[in-house]
């Protein structure tokens, strides 16, 4: 397998490790970009884009990054904290008025972003094409009784994330929210980010295909249990609900759409160069960096059904559970996205990570060859 790319020759051990990757005959197309205090030291891609495995990854080759896409969600809705446009402790029903119906009156901005609003899943089955309808979608979930008291649990807001911080961005902001998250965080740093992808861009995007064959590790099992057998289940209804959640990631009209959650499109440098903006304060302030990073949820994630740690919209690093550790130190943050690739900063070793992949694992939370990629790296930093 061709490498492309450049390193720097202390982290050519990253680099052998990333070509490992294609090891396996199911890889498809990767991209791996590592920043550290600010300087990229690699940036790298390989193997096929398009669906038959005929078209070269190139450096420009974009990938919906899935829920890679929350942090950037989040670091717009605190930049309007800090402009005093929005409110973490505040009702969202003083924006959003139909919000407060079913016992929701006193839900937070602040409990929509730790996954502690109760509000992961939709318990009317709505059609396929309700996915990229907003209006319908935050109505739906405005009229949504909670799953649980809001703020004594937690569970992952898989996709509704995006209707809820993605309202509350649009209300604050007056854009839809996809444009003000491109405008306030990718644009100022000059990231390939997108909320809403032209037409015009889409012969860059890679096309996304699972692999085969391999049933990942309990929490897998867990979740997938879930989802085929307890379709009443928040788990099943977080991601079949709308049941073109699972079905949609190739559509021209899911890379069309602005949907906060999970359809931001880009490759490993943009991701890098995000967490590169937080951990430089270009992005957020240190008060607001600080309620970004530090733990607002922790222990038995009702959605996901594993052990998860978030902070305000990015998950937190978990040392000790083996499917939830970026691999790196203790106070590492950002997001994985479904299917393996993944965003996150370091700040003790001062590194910002990004990892992209179109050919999607089984796992949950982190997926293993990240993980693999990220020892190594490890060795590199001593």
């Amino acid at each position: 397998m061709q490498i492309q790319g450049h390193f720097e020759l202390e982290f050519e051990a990253v680099r052998e490790a990333f070509a490992a990757l294609f090891d396996d005959p199911q890889e498809r197309g990767a991209a791996l970009c590592i920043q550290v205090g600010g300087r990229t030291v690699l940036d790298l891609w390989a193997g096929t884009a398009d669906q038959q495995g005929s078209e070269a990854w190139h450096s420009d080759t974009l990938a919906n990054l899935f829920s890679c896409t929350k942090p950037f969600a989040a670091v717009t809705a605190l930049q309007l904290v800090e402009e005093g446009k929005l409110h973490l402790d505040e009702p969202v029903a003083r924006l959003w008025p139909e919000f407060a119906a079913a016992g929701k009156a006193s839900i937070t901005l602040r409990q929509l972003l730790c996954h502690r609003a109760g509000l992961p899943a939709l318990r009317e089955t709505l059609p396929a094409e309700a996915l990229y309808q907003w209006d319908t979608m935050t109505a739906a979930l405005a009229a949504e009784t909670p799953w649980w008291t809001p703020g004594q649990e937690h569970g992952y807001a898989a996709i509704t994330y995006g209707w809820l911080v993605g309202e509350m961005l649009r209300r604050a902001d007056g854009r839809q929210p996809g444009d003000a998250i491109v405008a306030r965080v990718a644009r100022p740093l000059g990231l390939d980010f997108h909320i809403g992808l032209a037409d015009e861009e889409f012969h860059r995007v890679a096309h996304i295909a699972r692999g085969k064959g391999n049933a990942g590790d309990d929490a897998a099992q867990r979740l997938l249990h879930a989802t085929m057998r307890e379709p009443d289940s928040i788990t099943a209804r977080a991601f079949t609900n709308p049941p073109s959640i699972l079905t949609s990631t190739n559509k021209p009209e899911w890379r069309r759409f602005q949907q906060p959650a999970a359809n931001g499109h880009g490759h490993a440098r943009s991701l890098a160069g995000f967490y590169t903006g937080l951990l430089d304060g270009s992005l957020l302030g240190s008060d607001m960096l600080n309620e970004l990073t530090r733990e607002h949820s922790v222990g038995q994630d009702r959605t996901l059904l594993t052990s998860t740690r978030f902070g305000l919209g990015c998950m937190l690093d978990q040392p000790e559970v083996a499917n939830a550790t970026y691999g790196l130190g203790p106070r590492a943050f950002g997001h994985p996205g479904a299917g393996g690739s993944v965003g996150f900063a370091d700040p003790d070793y001062d590194v910002a990570f990004g990892f992209v992949t179109n050919t999607l694992g089984p796992y949950v939370l982190m997926d293993p060859r990240a993980q693999k990629l990220v020892a190594v790296l490890r060795e590199s930093l001593q």
